[in-house]
């Protein structure tokens, strides 16, 4: 390869990878395609959701962290609720099903509660092991955030504030 070809080449593959890379980074991952069953029976496909922001909240009744963060959670849901703003929560499968209707019902919980008896939502959230692990879906149905651990619920509310308005 001529000299001159190399030095117009190279520049021009480098500026096409930062370009790629760029627009990939940029590409939020669209959610799955999954409909959750809740306690009471009710289906709720998630594409049923498009048009609103979804937190897909998976946890535990044994799980320190998810039972601190259901108080502001609820809270959350409750002054977000009519802007546009649903909540899933999805038990973990090692989670008895018992154990999840009683604490759903103990605590009143506001939002759809779903146990993944057969852990089959947590495989489609790329393998989610660890609780809480929360999934925010925007009104599109893309996965834009992904948080491991208790909420930041201030950082939750801007975030809320920004795509759907203030609460009010």
């Amino acid at each position: 390869m001529s000299q001159k070809l190399r030095k117009v080449l190279i520049p021009l593959a480098i500026v096409g990878l930062l370009a790629f890379l760029g627009f990939s980074l940029t590409q939020k991952p669209q959610a799955p395609d999954i409909t959750f069953v809740t306690l009471e029976g009710k289906t709720i496909p998630l594409s049923s959701q498009q048009g609103k922001l979804v937190l897909v909240n998976f946890w535990a009744t044994d799980c320190p962290g998810c039972i601190a963060e259901m108080p502001g959670l609820i809270q959350t849901y409750n002054e977000y609720k009519d802007k546009g703003f649903e909540v899933i929560a999805v038990a973990m499968s090692y989670d008895g099903i018992q154990q999840v209707i009683n604490y759903s019902h103990n605590n009143a919980l506001p939002f759809p509660v779903s146990h993944d008896s057969s852990g089959d939502a947590a495989m489609q959230f790329n393998d989610v092991r660890v609780t809480p692990t929360s999934f925010i879906i925007d009104k599109q149905g893309r996965i834009i955030q992904k948080l491991i651990g208790e909420l930041d619920f201030s950082a939750l509310r801007k975030l809320l504030d920004q795509h759907l308005g203030k609460a009010g």
